[in-house]
């Protein structure tokens, strides 16, 4: 009887405790796996819709339309079956110009998180909708205006920031002279690129406030690194105001 029950247990070993341990270690890296590409898929699936949603309201609004939900799931079902959306193409706002002299430099701040316009830069086919605030919630979603930095239109220099990864990937690719639009709905302001540098994150002077109309673009560097980048890349671009709204004098 002894020798049938010591045959029986060669046969079927008990697992030792350390393959047990890795047998746990693997159904453990297996769920951490699963949970970090549903929360990646999440949150990428959360930006393009958002980006999608405000892109198209945007143009309603330019349009002198009340956006929907509704109505967007409208037009993309329309979309997706006829590959034509009931509206025109993309509105245009009218040009933006330097403010009028008795126009008012400062305006109230606009609501947190709120939509302020549409970037544009049209030789990197990059077009996102930006919101105020720069906080990992805005980001996640839009590019963020940098609070207390000037408003589109208004004299001073407008910083803008950006992901490296998701919205602002293509600024790696930015030259000198790249026309950027940034659209309102009280007018698009153009940009000529001056420079690009690559800056500690402490280095806020190049968010100093200028004379003219500026903006300037912030993203960190370099854009493949892994991790959280060590480095901060600088766009700086300035007004493209044609001759005849050139300041007198200048």
């Amino acid at each position: 009887m002894t020798a049938r029950l010591m045959w029986k247990d060669a046969r079927n070993p008990r697992p030792r405790p350390a393959r047990r341990g890795l047998r746990a270690l693997e159904w453990i890296f297996l769920i951490a796996g699963l949970l970090a590409l549903d929360c990646f898929m999440w949150v990428t699936t959360s930006s393009v819709l958002y980006q999608a949603y405000e892109d198209w309201a945007f143009d309603q609004t330019l349009r002198g339309l009340t956006p929907s939900a509704s109505g967007f799931l409208k037009d993309e079902a329309r979309w997706l079956w006829t590959g034509a959306s009931e509206q025109a193409p993309k509105a245009e706002a009218p040009p933006g110009t330097l403010p009028a002299p008795n126009e008012p430099l400062n305006e109230a701040a606009p609501a947190m998180r709120s939509v302020i316009g549409r970037l544009e830069i049209p030789r990197l086919n990059l077009s996102v909708m930006v919101r105020e605030g720069a906080d990992e919630g805005t980001l996640r979603r839009a590019v963020g205006h940098i609070p207390g930095t000037a408003l589109p239109g208004k004299l001073g220099n407008m910083g803008l920031a950006g992901h490296r990864d998701t919205f602002f990937r293509e600024l790696r690719n930015i030259r000198e002279d790249d026309a950027i639009e940034f659209q309102t709905a009280r007018g698009t302001y153009r940009y000529l690129v001056k420079s690009t540098r690559i800056v500690t994150p402490r280095d806020v002077s190049v968010l100093a406030a200028s004379g003219g109309q500026n903006l300037t673009l912030v993203t960190c560097y370099p854009f493949y690194y892994v991790g959280s980048a060590p480095k901060r890349f600088i766009v700086s671009a300035e007004a493209a105001i044609p001759q005849r709204q050139r300041p007198p004098g200048s």
